[in-house]
């Protein structure tokens, strides 16, 4: 068993308003993320992402930013990162992301039309986030080469397949009577 199948059947569940989360280091910070995880991942990535012709990696604010990064050393592919701060830049990009627990205005900058984009992130739940940052790239006139989340977790509402996206990831898991449950350790191609 690989060290990210054995990371999210230890981790804790919380409930907030009826959601089910699982507490991880990928998506929370919290426990410690060890370099071992992280380097797993990013290798997964590495292989499963469709990497030619990318200008840029793109991901959400906070939590794919750990990942974003570690996968640019690894790639020399520049990140931008999607921040939920205005900051009042030319050509700023407003959306509008809603998960399955939270609302919230996030900042697109720096990214421009005819750009290659590999967008990533850490936990593909509702798809509210993913699915907010795809139409936006959409709408700026990006390239989205591909999207990776690290995580996906199963069973609920989808609103990146909705409005006709499609998302790899590297795991898929479900929370069943308080516990993480592997659905398909290889994730979705």
């Amino acid at each position: 068993m690989d060290q990210l199948q054995s990371s999210l059947l230890e981790a804790p569940i919380i409930e907030k308003d009826g959601y089910h989360y699982f507490v991880h280091p990928v998506s929370d910070g919290v426990p410690k993320l060890e370099p071992g995880l992280l380097r797993e991942i990013v290798i997964r990535i590495t292989r499963k992402a469709d990497l030619e012709n990318v200008d840029r990696i793109v991901t959400p604010a906070a939590m794919g930013i750990h990942i974003s990064t570690a996968v640019s050393l690894m790639t020399d592919i520049p990140v931008s990162v999607i921040r939920k701060r205005k900051y009042g830049l030319e050509g700023e990009v407003a959306i509008s992301q809603e998960t399955g627990y939270s609302k919230n205005e996030m900042y697109i900058n720096d990214v421009h039309a005819g750009e290659r984009v590999l967008v990533l992130d850490d936990v593909l739940s509702t798809g509210g986030t993913l699915a907010a940052v795809l139409e936006a790239l959409d709408g700026i006139g990006a390239e989205v080469v591909d999207t990776v989340a690290v995580i996906k977790k199963v069973g609920g509402e989808n609103k990146v397949a909705d409005a006709g996206y499609r998302v790899k990831t590297l795991i898929n898991v479900d929370v069943v009577d308080g516990e993480v449950v592997v659905v398909d350790a290889d994730g979705d191609d």
